[in-house]
């Protein structure tokens, strides 16, 4: 099963506020993980991932910056 999240053009703005939502979502996610686990190896697996989302936000948003007009998003949820 499939679920087409996001499929469109959008402005800079926009692109980058869905882009942020998700991603805060998903750091959100993995917190709450954190405040409920015992298991330091699972904590410091969520801790990596948290700082890699939120350099690839960092990145993302360098990029973006530099596109002339809008940016193309497509995000599909693939369920198996």
């Amino acid at each position: 099963m499939n679920i087409q999240l996001i499929q469109g053009n959008f402005g800079k703005k926009d692109a980058l506020n869905l882009i942020k939502e998700m991603i805060n979502v998903k750091i959100k996610f993995h917190e709450n993980k954190i405040k409920l686990s015992h298991n330091e190896e699972d904590i410091k697996m969520r801790e990596s991932k948290i700082k890699q989302m939120q350099k690839n936000l960092f990145e993302l948003r360098k990029q973006v910056e530099s596109v002339k007009g809008n940016i193309s998003l497509d995000a599909l949820l693939e369920i198996s």
